[in-house]
């Protein structure tokens, strides 16, 4: 079973490390690939990282990361891959602020601070299960329907014990994801001060 989790943890990770190689060349490039070059892509290079080199590596590339940083939240992972599918639209800038806010309270108290330990909850506290439950409805009140899908399938992950970790919080919420939804929100915070900056400009009288 450990051999198996560790196989399947390799894939998991190939997987991921291969989407944001393809981000990256897609944002070198300034253009979109194709959905069928992205998938060609996808399964060359999830390869590469997979299978050992055989050149001065004794384990498969995707171990190394995976050594580095670790197992990605399941939100996280699913994200990443989500954005290989036709049509994909990001995520709210609700959910990228409800994240950053989660994460901020988060860390600071799961690190020792104050006497209340978060971290604690993930391990099968039924009223953070709820409160999770909760979360995903909103979503989907939302219009949101990817959300409700990740965090279905994250708490599915859990239940089934996909990962080494046995804590909710591990399939929820990772450092990467809060980068990500600060960053996000700093963005386009700029984007929409851009925006009306330049409708000032072009609205302005004279």
């Amino acid at each position: 079973m450990n051999s198996a989790m560790q196989t399947f943890a390799l894939i998991e990770i190939s997987i991921t490390c291969s989407l944001v190689f393809i981000w990256g060349m897609q944002k070198l490039s300034q253009q979109q690939f194709p959905w069928l070059a992205k998938i060609l892509f996808l399964l060359v290079l999830a390869n590469l990282f997979f299978w050992p080199l055989g050149i001065s590596l004794e384990l498969p590339l995707a171990a190394y990361v995976r050594g580095a940083i670790g197992d990605l939240s399941v939100v996280t992972t699913l994200l990443l891959w989500s954005a290989l599918l036709p049509n994909n639209k990001s995520a709210p800038f609700a959910f990228k602020l409800s994240i950053a806010m989660i994460a901020l309270a988060f860390y600071p108290f799961a690190l020792g601070l104050g006497m209340i330990d978060p971290y604690a909850w993930g391990y099968g506290s039924i009223a953070f299960l709820i409160a999770v439950l909760v979360f995903a409805v909103i979503c989907g009140l939302a219009n949101w329907s990817k959300g409700v899908w990740i965090i279905g399938l994250a708490i599915i992950a859990w239940t089934v014990h996909w990962h080494e970790s046995a804590n909710l919080w591990d399939y929820l919420l990772d450092p990467f994801l809060a980068i990500w939804a600060i960053f996000g929100i700093f963005s386009a915070l700029l984007r929409k001060r851009r925006e009306k900056a330049r409708s000032g400009y072009l609205f302005r009288p004279g």
